[in-house]
């Protein structure tokens, strides 16, 4: 059996965990190359308590070498360009070859494109973002503070809601809620449409039994950061002392100019195994473009490429073997939602299931809180 080469793009969860399983079960006559641009791994889901002071940033972050076994090549770079039909692709100018490829490389983030409004907030979904954050709600003692989330999709549809419930509960620590509004401005019908009605108004009833104004349907169009004003395409406009939002997410611009993209402006690829139209090459997380049976499309959110992260490594080396690939992605997904004071809620189910997701949540209460504790030791210390 000649060796063969599989080149993960993208160090996030979905790679990292590809990266592992295929190591796992090819021997060493087989090539397994992670490119990561940034040689440190930040574990996202730990960015809304760096927003409130509770982790540090050396607490979130680790060396991308200490979460992948050393089989594992890391090749540190910019992907420059992807050629799917070759399955090679140009790292910093140097030419890679694959037998396999895995797109991993997630969701761009682009605030620039709502005028005014990298310059006017505090975009969470980053380390910098949150940091600032952190700093700018312990300076807020009174007028409105307003999450806001600025376009669909978006990656972990809990997050706003939690960040609303995380920062309340962190003003009423200082003991100025009573002076300081909370409210959320969603292009959303409601918060986490997906997950369907009842869930949606589970996680609305707990954001508004904190006092947290929810405003749906808010698609913004522009912030003015003189005035502190944001304005949105249903003629609203809203006054602000505080924002914190969550930016529009693209596909990165790689994947974009490599004629992957699919109407929806991300990857298309089968539901089931993940393979993009390209032989040999598979889309896993956030840059993939996955529809349901609802018309929705599947969440971004790093369950979901965890899952079919283990679902291509699995296939791609039953392939290597000579074995028939017959792992699936069934849809299966959970998350927390954290609600401040030491709670989290936990949502899990079948996205994939017809004609409706079928989702529950269960809680708020503290074991939940420090189950997804758990899970953030665990994934640090390399051992999901």
């Amino acid at each position: 059996m000649p060796g063969k080469t599989v080149v993960i793009l993208g160090g996030g969860i979905g790679g990292i965990i590809a990266a592992k399983r295929l190591s796992r079960s090819l021997g060493r006559g087989h090539r397994i190359v992670l490119v990561e641009r940034n040689p440190e791994h930040i574990f996202s889901p730990s960015l809304l308590w760096l927003m409130v002071g509770t982790r540090a940033a050396g607490q979130i972050s680790r060396p991308l070498s200490s979460l992948v076994p050393k089989q594992v090549e890391i090749l540190t770079g910019n992907v420059e360009s992807i050629n799917a039909l070759a399955k090679s692709v140009q790292v910093d100018g140097v030419e890679l070859k694959a037998d396999y490829l895995i797109l991993a490389l997630g969701a761009e983030l682009a605030p620039e494109t709502v005028p005014g409004l990298a310059e006017s907030g505090h975009n969470f979904y980053t380390l910098e973002g949150a940091q600032n954050l952190n700093r700018a709600r312990t300076e807020i003692s009174s007028g409105r503070l307003a999450v806001l989330v600025s376009s669909m999709p978006f990656k972990c549809p809990a997050a706003p809601y939690e960040a609303a419930m995380l920062l309340d509960a962190c003003l009423r620590k200082r003991g100025v809620r009573g002076a300081v509004s909370i409210d959320v401005f969603s292009p959303e019908p409601g918060p986490m449409p997906v997950a369907g009605p009842e869930v949606s108004r589970q996680v609305r009833a707990m954001v508004e039994a904190k006092g947290i104004t929810y405003h749906p349907e808010h698609s913004v169009e522009e912030v003015d950061p003189a005035s502190r004003r944001l304005s949105f395409a249903n003629g609203a406009s809203a006054d602000f002392d505080l924002l914190a939002f969550v930016p529009p997410h693209r596909a990165p611009k790689v994947v974009r100019k490599s004629g992957l993209c699919g109407e929806s402006g991300w990857v298309p690829v089968d539901k089931g195994t993940l393979a993009t139209k390209f032989d040999g090459v598979y889309a896993i997380g956030d840059n993939t473009g996955i529809g349901l049976a609802t018309g929705k499309p599947l969440p971004k959110a790093g369950v979901f490429a965890h899952g079919e992260a283990e679902v291509v490594a699995a296939n791609i080396a039953a392939q290597i073997k000579d074995r028939k690939a017959s792992k699936t992605f069934k849809g299966h997904g959970e998350c927390f939602l954290e609600t401040g004071g030491g709670k989290a809620g936990f949502g899990s189910g079948n996205f994939y299931a017809e004609p409706t997701p079928q989702i529950g949540l269960r809680g708020p209460n503290g074991l939940l809180h420090f189950g997804k504790i758990a899970f953030e030791k665990l994934w640090l210390a390399g051992m999901v």
